[in-house]
């Protein structure tokens, strides 16, 4: 007998039907603390066209750098507006959008405040696990002195940034799955 191999098949898309029908794009309140925003993302594929079969999870501090989180020492002091997790799938042009506010500054090691950030899990067709990376503001100050940001080349963290939108309070997030502009990933 000869056996040959088969070629490796994509992992789902199970996303829009098992993991999304309870998908929240609202994580923050009406009466939310903090500067309030609309975080587009947008997903890519190696080639870079449009990932319509991916799902973007989002977690995140409060404007006061608190989790919402009983791991967060001080998640007793958390805004009860906001819930710091967002789930989307992404809709026929790789985009799914969050209504958040920019988060605060949470520790690091060392105590050493980071960057105001968010962490995203992605998951897609051909990913066999989940892959992670964050979100940084473009522009922030705070991004010079961010620990986990550093770890980066310089010449990679232009793939961590979020961009300002064309209107006040937009923000816009490329993320490359893989390919020549692929977002830093970590492994976490």
């Amino acid at each position: 007998m000869h056996l040959v191999a088969t070629p490796n098949g994509p992992i789902g898309p199970f996303y829009h039907f098992a993991l999304t029908d309870h998908a929240t794009s609202v994580m923050a309140g009406p009466k939310a603390k903090g500067e309030r925003i609309k975080l587009t993302v947008r997903v890519l594929d190696s080639a870079g066209v449009q990932a319509t079969n991916a799902m973007i999870e989002l977690w995140q501090a409060d404007a006061n750098g608190v989790y919402n989180n009983a791991a967060d020492t001080r998640h007793h002091e958390a805004d009860p507006d906001f819930t710091g997790f967002g789930r989307q799938a992404t809709d026929e042009e790789g985009l799914c959008s969050f209504d958040t506010v920019v988060p605060g500054r949470v520790p690091g090691p060392g105590g050493a405040q980071q960057a105001p950030h968010i962490n995203v899990s992605v998951y897609a067709p051909g990913l066999l696990r989940r892959i992670t990376t964050r979100i940084y503001f473009f522009g922030d100050a705070a991004n010079a002195s961010d620990f986990v940001l550093s770890l980066v080349p310089h010449e990679r963290r232009s793939t961590l940034m979020a961009h300002e939108g064309a209107e006040p309070g937009e923000w816009n997030f490329d993320l490359h799955l893989a390919g020549d502009r692929e977002t830093v990933f970590f492994d976490v």
